[in-house]
């Protein structure tokens, strides 16, 4: 019962800022090559497969309830995969299911892994947490902005509260800047904006601050962002169907395997597509607030790495200290509640309890336990539809038998 109430609490975590939880590293043989994720049966790694069974059904109720429109749902337990499903349609208006390797846009599921790209700087010397913004960018060199360190921006303390993701308008080309408008030049620019709170002493989730961010690693690696992250992390890790902007040219010709979004209902209480596969991108340019586009085959495997201290299939992404640092709270993000505490860390939300995670604004969210070695990802695109990801997570920690 203690994890039932622990995952009710990360839910209403997720509720206040898309994301919430965690800390801790595995041990034993994860440490030295890294548990690759693999299928298995859940009597395999110790679950219940009708418990399981009866998690996937709040999903298939929820679907034809009209609640959701489609999710696909993973659960992994000690680097074995016991539940991938698809549930609902990725495209209703063109009677399209969902399948389980479905594209979804991941949103601030974005987060960790741009704070991962900052992290493996980070240990190659080419950035410090402690760095202050200002000495990579000059234009952040003032007294507003000028004490604001790239720790700061990994964990929301930057004082920053700029509520868009960039400045409007963009920049526009110019004989200086012929291809304005671009992550770096546009996040040159929150310096004249600067922070409105003293750096480092108060939480305030901001999106401009992971634009920086991810500015800092363009200009840390000599590297489009999307184009380091992928060399560093997704060509290795073999995840395959991860980008980072929904243009089908830069997707390998996968757009077509995109959900549709679906934001609003429309008048015959139904879902209104508020993105399609094929409509212009949110924003002109690859960004780190959010962007990523994922599946829940390739995300769990970065969740694992995680899972396993920094390593995965005998390669060392993070060393053990970064997984502990980015996944140790840096600063609360409810202060003065009555409920439970909830923290962030360098890019993923943490709990007491030792659980971190993070939520996309599209749908999408992504829980990892440490204590159990477990993994679970909901992926939907209806996110403002009425999501059972408690009672989920609840049968998920049921569904455990030894």
């Amino acid at each position: 019962m203690r994890r039932i109430k622990d995952c009710m609490h990360l839910v209403l975590a997720l509720s206040l800022l898309a994301g919430a939880l965690g800390t801790a590293v595995a041990a034993g043989d994860a440490a030295a090559q890294g548990k690759v994720v693999t299928r298995a049966t859940p009597a395999e790694a110790g679950m219940s497969a009708g418990v399981l069974g009866g998690a996937v059904a709040l999903y298939e109720e929820a679907v034809a309830d009209g609640e959701m429109v489609g999710a696909v749902l993973l659960v992994a337990r000690g680097g074995k995969v016991v539940l991938h499903e698809a549930v609902g349609w990725r495209d209703k208006a063109r009677d399209i299911p969902m399948e389980p390797n479905t594209l979804f846009r991941m949103a601030s599921n974005t987060k960790p892994v741009v704070a991962t790209g900052v992290a493996m700087l980070v240990e190659d010397d080419k950035l410090a947490y402690d760095d202050l913004v200002r000495e990579h960018i000059a234009e952040w060199d003032n007294y507003r902005a000028g004490f604001i360190s790239i720790g700061h921006l990994l964990s929301h303390a930057s004082g920053l509260r700029i509520p868009t993701l960039f400045l409007q308008p963009y920049m526009q080309p110019s004989a200086e800047h012929p291809h304005a408008p671009t992550l770096q030049l546009e996040a040159a620019r929150f310096g004249a904006v600067g922070a409105e709170v003293t750096p480092g002493t108060r939480y305030s989730y901001n999106n401009p601050g992971y634009n920086t961010l991810g500015a800092l690693v363009e200009m840390a690696s000599g590297t489009p962002l999307d184009a380091y992250l992928d060399r560093e992390l997704y060509t290795p890790l073999g995840m395959h169907d991860s980008y980072h902007h929904e243009v089908d040219e830069k997707m390998d010709g996968k757009l077509d395997r995109m959900s549709v979004v679906y934001y609003q209902r429309d008048g015959e209480g139904g879902w209104m597509p508020g993105w399609t596969p094929g409509d212009p991108p949110q924003v002109p340019f690859v960004r780190a607030s959010g962007g990523m586009i994922s599946t829940a085959e390739d995300y769990v495997i970065f969740c694992q790495m995680f899972l396993n201290g920094g390593v995965y299939d005998g390669r060392r992404y993070l060393s053990e200290e970064s997984v502990a640092l980015m996944t140790t709270p840096k600063i609360r993000t409810n202060p003065g509640s009555d409920g439970p505490a909830s923290y962030y860390g360098y890019g993923w939300s943490v709990s007491d309890e030792g659980v971190f995670s993070h939520g996309g604004s599209d749908g999408t969210n992504a829980f990892v336990d440490p204590d159990d070695g477990l993994i679970v990802l909901v992926f939907t695109q209806t996110p403002r539809g009425n999501n059972p990801v408690r009672r989920f997570l609840e049968l998920v920690y049921q569904a455990i038998e030894g």
